[in-house]
């Protein structure tokens, strides 16, 4: 199987075209249009969107975004870290490893990553090594966080 290559994505018109394609088949709340919309400036704004092509398709993508230290409510140390607000890949292209890519793509940029489980996923999360937080209203507000840890980090109490 080729490897996957995880890009970031251009906020552009083109991208807004690729992102409907998503919106038709996806869940309302995955859906990425508006957030596009809203960082649409110029073509090379600093973009929170990753995909992976596939035969000249955006088949996967994620939203990324990097949070500063002084909202670090989970970490210790308190530091930045990374929230995967959305990850979607189209149906054709499930169970192929794109959204573990996505994923460990994430990962690998050193900082611990925060994420809210959906749809009964707690399994995918698991299986990229996040760990569930214990629930606290006042800080979660009805989600369901999930971490993963780099070494060295751990969870606040």
């Amino acid at each position: 199987m080729k490897a996957l290559k995880v890009e970031r994505l251009k906020i552009n018109y083109k991208t807004l075209e690729e992102f409907q394609q998503f919106h038709e088949v996806g869940l309302p709340e995955l859906s990425m249009l508006e957030d596009l919309k809203m960082n649409m400036v110029e073509n090379d704004s600093h973009s929170p969107f990753y995909g992976i092509y596939q035969d000249g398709q955006l088949a996967a993508r994620i939203s990324l975004y990097r949070v500063d230290a002084k909202y670090d409510r989970y970490f210790l140390p308190p530091q930045d870290y990374y929230e995967i607000w959305k990850l979607e890949v189209l149906e054709p292209f499930r169970h192929q490893g794109m959204g573990t890519a996505l994923v460990s793509y994430a990962k690998s940029l050193g900082l611990p990553v925060k994420t809210n489980a959906r749809h009964r996923s707690d399994p995918f999360w698991e299986k990229m090594g996040f760990v569930p937080v214990q629930y606290n209203p006042e800080r979660d507000r009805g989600e369901s966080p999930y971490v993963w840890l780099p070494k060295g980090v751990s969870l606040q109490e």
